[in-house]
C-alpha cells in the first residue's frame, strides 16, 4: 500500500521482489501497526519526500533472506522493526548512547520503505527478536506505541502521580507499565469521549476526564500523546512545583504563548525524539513481565486506508493493526 502524494489515500500496487542488501534481512510480513506518525506521513505533516512511500513501522514478521554479513539472526526467525531504521553509527550522537538524534538518520514506513507491504527489507542492526507470548497482532503496537511510550516515561523521572494526555495506542500500554512501577496513573481523554476514559479506568487509572479539565491532584509529570500544543500549557498547569511535561509526538500543532508563571518553580518541558535500540531491548524485555497487554482491531492490508481512517477520527479502542 502505497502513498504516491501526501493527502491522498494510499494505493494497493505490485513491485518486484526484494533482495535484501549487505547488511539486511528480508521480512514477510505478518502484522503492521498503524501509527499516529503514519498519519502524520499521510496527511503530510511530516516534510514530504517527493517520491512515493510504503508506510508502517510497526511491523512484525519472518526473516526469508538475509544479505552478505548479517549475524545474530537465523531465517525463519521472528523479529519485530521499528521506527529508527537506519543511523551512521559515526556521529557525536550515535558515540554517545544518543542514536535516535543522529542527524542522519533515516526512519521505517518515511525515508525508507515500511510494512504496510507483504515484504520489506531492513537493516539487521535495528530488527529486534520478539517476546514469546503476543501472537503477531497483538506484538505489533509494542514497536512504535510501546517504545515511544516507554521512553516518554523515562523521560518523566521518578515521577510518582503521571497524567496522560490522550489514551490511545501508546498510553494505553504506558499505563500498564506506570502501574507496574507502582505510579498513580491519571487519564485526560478528548471532551466527552466516555469509551476513552472508561478504558482508561479499566485499566487502573485513579482518574479519568476530559483534557481541558484540572485534575484532582497535582501531577509530578504529564506525558502529552495527543498532538494538540494546546495541551501543553493546561499540562503545565496541571503540574505540581518540579514537574515535567513530556510531549511525546514527532509532530504537533503550534504551541500557544502562556503566561511565564506556568513554568516558574522549575518546571521543563521537553520532547522525546524517536528511539534507541537500547529503550527496544529494555522494553521488550520489561513487556512480558509486566505482563503488558495489547488491545487491538485488526483490518486486511488492502484496508489501510480505513485504518487510518478509524484512527485519524479518534474512533479506535486501542490500536489498530494490518494483519498480511
Amino acid at each position: 500500500m502505497v502513498l504516491d502524494v501526501p493527502g491522498r489515500p494510499l494505493r494497493a500496487v505490485e513491485r518486484p521482489e526484494l533482495s535484501p542488501g549487505p547488511g539486511q534481512v528480508r521480512v514477510r510480513v505478518r502484522a503492521c501497526g498503524v501509527c499516529r506518525t503514519d498519519l502524520h506521513v499521510v496527511d503530510g505533516e511530516l516534510p514530504p519526500l517527493g517520491r512515493s512511500v510504503v508506510p508502517g513501522h510497526q511491523i512484525v514478521g519472518e526473516i526469508d533472506a538475509l544479505g552478505s554479513g548479517v549475524q545474530g539472526l537465523a531465517l525463519g526467525q521472528r523479529i519485530g522493526v521499528p521506527w529508527l531504521g537506519w543511523t551512521c553509527g559515526a556521529c557525536r550522537f550515535c558515540r554517545s548512547d544518543r542514536e535516535n538524534l543522529c542527524p542522519e538518520a533515516r526512519f521505517t514506513g518515511y525515508q525508507l520503505d515500511g510494512g504496510f507491504s507483504e515484504r520489506t527489507v531492513a537493516d539487521a542492526r535495528f530488527c529486534f527478536p520478539l517476546p514469546e507470548g503476543y501472537a503477531d497482532a497483538q506484538a505489533a503496537p509494542l514497536l512504535c506505541a510501546g517504545l515511544i511510550g516507554y521512553r516518554a516515561l523515562r523521560m518523566a523521572g521518578p515521577a510518582r502521580t503521571i497524567g496522560l494526555y490522550g489514551f490511545g495506542a501508546a498510553a494505553h500500554i504506558v499505563i500498564q507499565v506506570a502501574r507496574h512501577q507502582g505510579r498513580r496513573v491519571l487519564a485526560f481523554t478528548r471532551t466527552g469521549d466516555a469509551q476513552a476514559q472508561a478504558f482508561a479506568l479499566s485499566l487502573g487509572a485513579a482518574w479519568a476526564g476530559a483534557s481541558a479539565e484540572a485534575p484532582p491532584e497535582p501531577l509530578d509529570a504529564a506525558i502529552l500523546f495527543a498532538p494538540v500544543g494546546e495541551l501543553v500549557p493546561a499540562a503545565l498547569r496541571a503540574v505540581d512545583r518540579g514537574g515535567t511535561v513530556v510531549c511525546a509526538g514527532i509532530h504537533m500543532s503550534d504551541v500557544p504563548s502562556f503566561p511565564y508563571r506556568l513554568l516558574w518553580e522549575e518546571r521543563v518541558v521537553r520532547s522525546v525524539a524517536n528511539l534507541t535500540r537500547r529503550d527496544a531491548e529494555e522494553f521488550l524485555a520489561l513487556a512480558p513481565r509486566v505482563p503488558v497487554r495489547t488491545e487491538v482491531e485488526s483490518f486486511p492490508l488492502a484496508s489501510a486506508n480505513e485504518a487510518l481512517d478509524r484512527l485519524r477520527s479518534g474512533a479506535l479502542r486501542g490500536a489498530a493493526v494490518l494483519v498480511v
